[in-house]
């Protein structure tokens, strides 16, 4: 089955800035705001986020990026890519209102993963969830503060997620399943690695 396109770059661009004017919006005077960014793609996404909510407000915002791999709990069902390094901004994230960014949210697996990885690091005052995507499908009580689209889709699909700076072109794209089975070249498909439920 061919794929979709559901948002082309526009798109994306609108839904990012909508984010970001409500997590401005989320947040008091004061708030130590930190954007962490979920690899691959949940990074470009957070770093986006931060250089919106710098260029319309006075908000301070830190960024970094948090590695879930290692927190998983499916590891031993699912190819995982190797673990990237976490950067914590110098302050850390002791008292702070962080933002986890994550482009598709599926499963909430990932997010868990992410949770049990902050709760290593340090201890927030707030915690909020941000993803351009919700598939749907959630296998964990988990929901997401701040929503670019929501996309119901079967589970036999798959959501593609194309940003400029890792693939050199920007949609998101849903389609049926591979007959061939899921390329190796592509661009990451929901998760982490192929088959694993974020």
């Amino acid at each position: 089955m061919p794929a979709r396109i559901v948002l082309q770059q526009a798109d994306i661009t609108r839904a990012l800035t909508r984010i970001s004017h409500e997590i401005l919006e989320s947040v008091r005077d004061g708030d130590r705001l930190v954007i962490l960014g979920i690899p691959t793609r949940g990074i470009v996404l957070a770093e986006r986020i931060a250089e919106i909510i710098r260029s319309v407000s006075d908000q301070q915002v830190a960024l970094g990026t948090l590695d879930v791999t290692m927190y998983r709990d499916d590891l031993d069902r699912n190819p995982t890519r190797s673990p990237a390094p976490t950067q914590m901004p110098a302050d850390g994230i002791d008292g702070a209102v962080v933002v986890l960014v994550d482009d598709v949210l599926y499963s909430g697996r990932t997010i868990r993963a992410a949770l049990d990885a902050l709760q290593a690091i340090g201890r927030p005052r707030f915690v909020r969830l941000a993803t351009l995507v919700d598939r749907g499908h959630r296998e964990l009580p988990i929901r997401p503060d701040f929503v670019g689209k929501n996309l119901p889709s079967s589970r036999s699909e798959r959501i593609n997620v194309h940003l400029t700076e890792i693939d050199g072109d920007e949609f998101v794209s849903i389609d049926g399943p591979s007959i061939d089975g899921p390329s190796i070249d592509g661009p990451r498909i929901d998760e982490r690695a192929e088959g694993a439920a974020s």
